[in-house]
């Protein structure tokens, strides 16, 4: 691409052409052996109308003042200039700390906004909020609220397992079965936090299936494995009752390692009354659980047989543990592993994470990379990151988390800077009530998100395309430059020249600034970095026109490798220091839903319960192909894809045809909570009475003042059930949902997701 220039997307490095302020194409890198093809979205993106032009204020909230209001959403703007929306801002974090503390504001801000080092829109506003004293804050993620908090109890660390797991060549080397719970997606790991210049998943499969590795997915969709695999397709959401059945015959057969169990291991023979049946009269035997899963018991006990006699790693992904109990699937994947006995050894063990992102698998770099320093928030009250509507709509209530019992702090100010809940969050007609209570809500954003029309005060911040910045991730050897591609779209500013404006307005702008410009920030960010680690890099002029600095890579890691080598030497960070199959910690808690050791329990949204007989499909809302999660859903291959406009959604051939439904047709997707449409796509690659429909197609309501208002477009979140994991990490529970499909009669209404909002 003659002219093209570099930079870095969480869905690759790419060159692109520009003409007249806009990216016109894009091309992978060099050396990218299988480039996402997200980058396809970019294309547009700079002029999209989507994009916000100015500042603006809701007119409500402009008229009245801050305060409750359920115009949020449906409301007209008012354009406004810089200096007046400061002052506005400015006077409002003011009053909401003068009068009700700190702790009134809450500091969302949860999502991909950019992938740079400085200019990431979360960085910037928490260093902002400790600055003016503090925020409410969330802890862990959508992806991962369950895993966030169980397995640093079982096994010491939640992160390790995804940044030091077991390197894909060493699999290809040394595994013979992949068991893979929830599959391995490739669609998912096209994508990584600060970016990611290589994708090796698929060629590394594709090597481990030529030197005869053999692979089992164990989900309800086909696609969770690309390629050749044998497919278990199991009823959805009984992931655990099938590893309580192979870890049965292990434990029936002789065929689990005690001594591993006996020396790596605390709390097993608790966990095998269970298993046995010896408490509760249950044995939990390939029959009982061929009875839950819809999978036959003969398979399932060649299955562990297979398992036990080769080098077997059992994988776990995300998606498992965003649903209700969701903390049991990794907890009990584990457990499996540890009786296989294979746990530290080259290609056996446990993974988690693998197909869920661009990550697992890769060497981990060896120092950190260069960051924005935040400081220490003074105010120490948070919640679990999917509670928000929880709290917003029950200030005062208190709560159970990972042991501790906690309040809901009053609300007064959202802040959000990045990121769109409207695709994160479950049942959006609560989020919608939860945002209407309080006083002021505060987006920064490019585009008009679903979040963006439900704010007061709307700031409109540059792309990661319109200034200049760095990245890198922690599994990937390069850390790029991302020189500014374009100009800055209409008055759009980067969220630190807003920031230091407000915080020059509130009296710490010289705290806020020490005095640098953003290029400053980002030579100063650098050098201080280069001054910490212990190899030789250029300096900030000559890795600015290189364009990258390749960084070291720990290569051939085996997940616990160290600690199985010498567990005294290097224990877990768990009270035993050992995998903790059963915690006396989390037993002491005395939750009803989250016992001692992993267990069964039988999910509200599921197929062998009653609530089926009313919403008799099972929609599964996972990530999308097409886009990552709601980011240029307006982009040229996320619309690709939509029907007639719609989120594609996917339904198996008999139940398309018991209910009268064709290929292409726009259908009416409900339950007892809410309603969407969506364009049918008849599949027989997935199990019956399962339907499949990605999240993240911007929320679109028929009528944007109802709260109760179907999704014209497609969001599977104005379905699912706004609840927790449980009452230890109480995480999202939006991966599963049950619900009914039929005709949508008559001319379907139009998609408005884009358009702007009426401003005066």
């Amino acid at each position: 691409m003659p002219g093209a220039r570099r930079s870095l997307a969480h869905w690759g490095a790419f060159s692109a052409s520009l003409a007249d302020g806009e990216i016109i194409a894009v091309a992978p890198i060099p050396g990218d052996s299988d480039p996402s093809p997200l980058l396809g979205n970019l294309p547009g993106s700079l002029r999209h109308r989507s994009r916000i032009a100015s500042p603006v204020i809701r007119r409500g909230w402009l008229r009245d003042g801050p305060g409750p209001s359920t115009a949020r959403g449906a409301d007209e703007f008012v354009a406004v200039g810089w200096e007046e929306l400061t002052d506005l801002l400015a006077d409002e974090l003011r009053r909401v700390v003068d009068t009700y503390g700190n702790e009134a504001i809450y500091g969302g801000s949860y999502g991909w906004a950019s992938a740079g080092r400085f200019h990431h829109a979360q960085s910037q506003v928490h260093r902002f909020l400790k600055m003016l004293g503090g925020y409410t804050f969330s802890r862990h993620s959508y992806s991962l609220g369950a895993t966030g908090v169980i397995m640093p109890r079982v096994v010491g660390t939640h992160d390790d397992l995804f940044t030091r797991s077991t390197d894909w060549n060493v699999i290809v080397a040394h595994t013979d079965l992949l068991v893979c719970f929830g599959g391995v997606n490739l669609k998912n790991t096209g994508i990584n936090h600060g970016g990611t210049t290589a994708h090796p998943a698929r060629s590394a499969l594709q090597r481990f299936r030529d030197k005869g590795g053999a692979i089992v997915s164990i989900s309800p969709l086909r696609s969770d494995v690309d390629g050749d695999c044998r497919w278990l397709p199991a009823v959805p959401g009984t992931d655990v009752a099938i590893m309580l059945a192979l870890a049965y015959v292990l434990a029936t057969e002789d065929l689990a390692d005690r001594r591993f169990l006996d020396t790596y291991c605390t709390g097993y023979e608790r966990f095998e009354r269970y298993l046995l049946g010896q408490d509760d009269g249950v044995p939990k035997s390939p029959q009982w659980a061929a009875r839950i899963c819809g999978l036959d018991a003969v398979t399932l006990v060649e299955l562990a047989r297979a398992m036990a006699t080769q080098r077997t790693i059992v994988t776990v992904s995300w998606s498992l543990q965003r649903l209700r109990h969701g903390e049991q699937a990794p907890w009990m994947g584990l457990t499996l592993a540890a009786m296989l006995g294979q746990v530290g050894l080259p290609g056996g063990g446990f993974g988690h994470g693998y197909g869920s992102m661009n990550e697992p698998g890769l060497p981990p770099v060896r120092v950190r990379l260069p960051a924005l320093p935040q400081g220490i928030n003074p105010v120490r009250t948070f919640i679990p990151v999917a509670a928000i509507s929880d709290m917003l709509l029950h200030p005062g209530d208190t709560f159970t988390y990972n042991g501790r019992t906690l309040t809901y702090p009053d609300i007064k100010c959202v802040y959000w800077a990045g990121g769109n809940p409207f695709h994160h969050h479950q049942n959006l007609t609560r989020l919608r009530h939860a945002l209407a209570r309080v006083d002021t809500v505060v987006v920064h954003d490019p585009y008009w998100t679903p979040m963006a029309r439900h704010a007061d005060i709307v700031v409109p911040s540059t792309t990661a395309f319109e200034r200049d910045d760095y990245s890198g991730s922690r599994n990937d050897p390069l850390l790029v430059a991302m020189p500014a591609l374009a100009p800055r779209y209409a008055q759009s500013r980067d969220d630190y020249t807003t920031f230091a404006a407000l915080a020059e307005r509130l009296g710490f702008g010289e705290q806020f600034t020490e005095g640098r410009t953003a290029r400053q920030w980002l030579v100063h960010m650098y050098e201080k970095w280069s001054a910490e680690i212990d190899f030789a890099v250029p300096d900030f002029d000559q890795f600015w026109s290189d364009g990258f600095l390749r960084l070291p890579v720990e290569p051939g890691l085996t997940l616990l490798a160290d600690f199985r080598a010498d567990p005294q030497t290097y224990p877990l960070a768990t009270p035993s220091g050992k995998i903790e199959i059963f915690s006396d910690d989390i037993h002491g808690f005395g939750y009803p839903d989250c016992a001692g050791h992993p267990r069964w329990y039988e999910p509200v949204e599921w197929l062998g319960g009653p609530r089926a007989e009313q919403f008799p499909l099972h929609l599964i809302a996972n990530q999308p192909a097409t886009r990552l999660h709601s980011q240029l859903d307006g982009g040229p291959i996320s619309q690709s894809a939509k029907i007639q406009g719609r989120e594609p959604i996917r339904m198996h051939p008999s139940d398309a045809a018991a209910r009268g439904l064709v290929d292409g047709q726009v259908v009416r997707v409900f339950n007892d909570r809410g309603a969407c449409l969506a364009g049918l796509v008849v599949d027989a690659a997935l199990r019956p009475r399962v339907v499949q429909l990605s999240t993240g197609a911007w929320y679109d309501p028929a009528d944007p003042a109802d709260p109760d208002s179907p999704c014209v477009h497609g969001n599977p979140n104005v379905l699912t059930d706004d609840v927790g994991t449980s009452s230890l990490a109480r995480g999202c529970t939006g991966a599963a949902v049950l619900v009914e499909v039929e005709t949508f009669n008559g001319p379907p209404p139009p998609v408005r997701a884009y358009e702007p909002p009426v401003i005066r």
